[in-house]
Formats: structure tokens, sequence, C-alpha cells
């Protein structure tokens, strides 16, 4: 279809009071680009050209996993026609359509983009804007009609009383013809208040040279609305939130407080699912049917399978739990622990890199790291896996049906044997084969009337 995408990403976001790129401050879990960039995606554009300036190496490295994108450095920064021109030398022979966006805008819908090319082509403009009807257009720049037809955009800087009174404004995107683009871009002065080349000036340019220029009203001005402060980035992170848990509660999740829900945009949760008040879900996270995720629970790049139980203040990172399996309250799960089915983690456990198999439990105050758990396998209370040997990470292996006592240290490289019991209190440095018992401690000794001679002991430095 002969369709290119251009972004806008080179501002440096004064208002931000900020040293990191605008477009990589993050709303609803994303910086802001990565939404324009997946909006974009959906068009299927032959290419993407990303327009950078202010930080312009820490843009593109944040990119880099995208992809087929062009970046141009836009040197000085004089306007937003100055933007478009710079990525001619990408665009400057290419055929068709380029649709310009913006790095800072990230609720744009696709139906919005695929109505703007729809319209665009089917009316056979040389360009087409998208624009908003809204209560308050202080700010934007207004859409000056010669009855129904568009005839020019003023800004509001330079409108006069009458205009600023225009409730249409422009947001700033729109579908352009590339056939002399380039060239009209380059007519455009700079008499306006700010001295900057503005886009918004090729409209009338197009007019007076007789071409056609559409426009298409978007219905919710959220929408095309940008990031230009940390109260608007939480506003439209808070827009974007909601209208997740909107899609969610509509293919059956039940949210009990959306307006604590932090969910963000690429999380999928299954139907029959139940999210308590104050949950965060980051990432990449997927979680199945009928779970329940209790209050204080945050889970960031993780699967998690079909009824799951996760109760409260667990942290769940880049992990994955089976079904049926239970956790927490107050557990840690992190760089790629493993909890397989019907297993069980309790309060205060921590894993790490470690497969806790199908049945298995261990259920208070324990460390279990770079360890491989067989089936049905109980860990007791206040067990270490000692992985750490100054130097580099230990295996532990624990086979299938082993029963590891309270207080136990397992120095790692170690391997218990299936059915072997571990005795309470006991640090493991060999192996212990299957079906035996292994204890380190000596054997008890009682002190008949400790008690009573410690006390008269007492008594006596206390005369002196």
């Amino acid at each position: 279809m002969n369709l290119h995408v251009a972004i806008l990403a080179a501002g440096k976001g004064t208002r931000m009071k900020s040293a990191r790129p605008k477009v990589l401050h993050r709303v609803a879990g994303l910086p802001l680009i990565e939404h324009v960039l997946a909006t974009a995606a959906a068009l299927k554009p032959q290419t993407t050209t990303i327009v950078v300036g202010y930080q312009a190496a820490e843009v593109e490295e944040a990119l880099l996993r995208h992809c087929g994108l062009t970046f141009v450095v836009q040197e000085p920064q004089l306007g937003t026609a100055h933007a478009l021109l710079t990525t001619e030398q990408v665009l400057g022979h290419a055929r068709g359509t380029v649709i310009l966006l913006y790095g800072d805008v990230p609720l744009l819908s696709r139906a919005t983009l695929e109505n703007l090319v729809e319209r665009h082509r089917s009316r056979k403009a040389a360009a087409t804007v998208v624009t908003a009807i809204v209560d308050d257009p202080g700010g934007y720049g207004r859409i000056v009609r010669s009855g129904e037809q568009i005839a020019r955009i003023v800004e509001e800087k330079d409108a006069s009383s009458a205009e600023r009174k225009i409730r249409e404004i422009n947001s700033g995107i729109y579908a352009f013809e590339l056939a002399g683009l380039f060239d009209a871009v380059r007519s455009i002065a700079t008499e306006n208040a700010q001295r900057e080349y503005y886009l918004t000036d090729l409209v009338a340019v197009y007019r007076k040279r007789g071409m056609n220029v559409e426009t298409v009203i978007v219905p919710n001005a959220d929408e095309i609305r940008g990031v230009n402060s940390r109260s608007e980035m939480a506003a439209l992170s808070r827009i974007a939130r909601d209208r997740k848990t909107a899609e969610l509660m509509a293919a059956g999740v039940t949210i009990e407080d959306p307006a604590t829900a932090y969910i963000d945009r690429d999380v999928t949760i299954g139907a029959d699912t139940i999210i308590h008040p104050g949950v965060c879900l980051e990432g990449n996270t997927t979680i199945g049917g009928g779970c329940e995720i209790h209050s204080g629970v945050r889970i960031v790049n993780s699967a998690i399978g079909d009824r799951v139980t996760v109760f409260n203040h667990c942290v769940i990172t880049d992990a994955r739990v089976a079904s049926d399996a239970k956790v927490g309250p107050f557990a840690h799960l992190r760089n790629d622990a493993d909890i397989r089915e019907k297993a069980r983690v309790g309060n205060f456990v921590e894993l790490k890199k470690t497969v806790l198999g199908e049945g298995s439990k261990s259920m208070h105050l324990a460390y279990l790291g770079d360890a491989t758990i067989g089936e049905r396998v109980n860990i007791g209370a206040g067990t270490i896996t000692c992985n750490y040997d100054g130097e580099k990470k230990n295996q532990t292996i624990i086979e299938d049906g082993a029963f590891i006592g309270s207080d136990s240290q397992l120095i790692a490289p170690v391997t218990i044997g299936a059915g072997a019991y571990v005795g309470s209190g006991a640090t493991i440095r060999e192996d212990v084969p299957s079906g035996a018992l292994a204890v380190s401690a000596g054997k008890q000794r009682n002190i008949e009337g400790w008690v009573d001679k410690r006390g008269k002991s007492r008594k006596s430095d206390r005369k002196r």
C-alpha cells in the first residue's frame, strides 16, 4: 500500500525536569514511544522512521529490539515542519502516504489511524488532519474552517481572540502524500511568534494551491493528549489503566477495586480470576483462569497457571507458577523460580533459580537458591541451600519424596537422595543416599541442676 510512518521524538521535554528523554518515560508500564510504535505497527507500514534529537543515542539504544526502524537526527530543532523535513533522507524517493505521529502521544488507537488512512485515500487528499472537539482548547492550535472545509490551522499564540474561541483543535497527527511534500515544507516561512517552521502552515499552503485537505475528528480527545509534564504522564497512565481494567472485566476477570489495580498493557488474565485491591501486574505477565491474586501482590514478567492462589504481599519476578499451586503470604519468587503443579510456597520463603517439584512444599522461613527439588518433598522451616562458596554459585539437588528437617543447612554442591531424611538442625556437606537419615549434631546431653546452680551464681555476683 506504500504506507510509511514517521514518529517525531526529538524533544527534550523541558517541563519534565529530567535528564532522560521524554519519550522514554513510562505510561502504564511502557515507555511513551513504545505505545506509539505498537499502534503504528498495526498499519504494517513499509518503513518506520524515528526523528531523534535530545539524547538521540539513548533513544536509539532503548529501541534496539525493534527491527526495521530508521533513525534520523534533527539538529537544531526548529519546529515540526523542520522535523518532518529531516525524514527526506529516508523518504525523499519513496512513494505513497506518510503518517506523521508523535512519540509522546501514547493513547492513539489503531481504529483512529485506520480511519485516517481510509479517509485520506478515499478522498484523494494531499493532507488529512486528525482533530478533536474539546471544552477547553487552551494551548492547542485551532482548526479554522471555510464552510465545511478546513482553511488553515492557527497556533494559539498567533490566534485572534475570535479564533481562540474555536473548540476544534489540531492533534498534530497527519497523513501526507509524499509526492511534492518536501518541496512544500521548504516553502514554509517562520513568520510566527515562535520563529519556528510550523507544520500547521502546510494546510494553508495546500489550500492556496487548490489541493484537497481533509480532517478526521476523533470522538475521544484523550487519544490525542500528549505528555509535557509528570502530572500529565500520571493522568494518561490512569486512563490507560482504566482502559485495561475495563477490557479485562469485559472478558470475565473480577477486579474488586479497579482504581487500585496497576495492570500493564501487555498483561493477560484468564476468565474467572479475581484480582483483589492493590495488586500490581507488570510487563509480559500472564495469569491463567480461576486464579485469586490477593492484595499487595506484585507480579512482573511471570507466567501464572490456572487456579493458582497468591496470598497477600508476595513479589514474583521472572518466575513461573504452575496450575493449582499456592504461594505466600510474604513469599518472594525471582530469577527463574519454577513452582510446579500443586506445590506450596509459604510465609517468608524465597526461591531463586529453583525448581520446586509437583506437590512439594516449603511453608516457612526458607531460602532455596540454585536448587532442583523433586516431587512430594517437604522443606522444613528455616532451611537454607547455601549456594555461594565465595566464588561461584553451586547446585543443590533434592530428589523425590525427601524430607528436610527444620533449620537445616545444605552446603552446595550436594544431593539429597530420593526418600532420604535430613534431621532438624543438620548441616549437610556430603551427599545423602536414597532412604538414609542424615544428622550432624552430637548426642543430646542434659545437665541436671544447671538452672539452680546458675541462679545461685547470679545471686552471689549481685552481693559483690
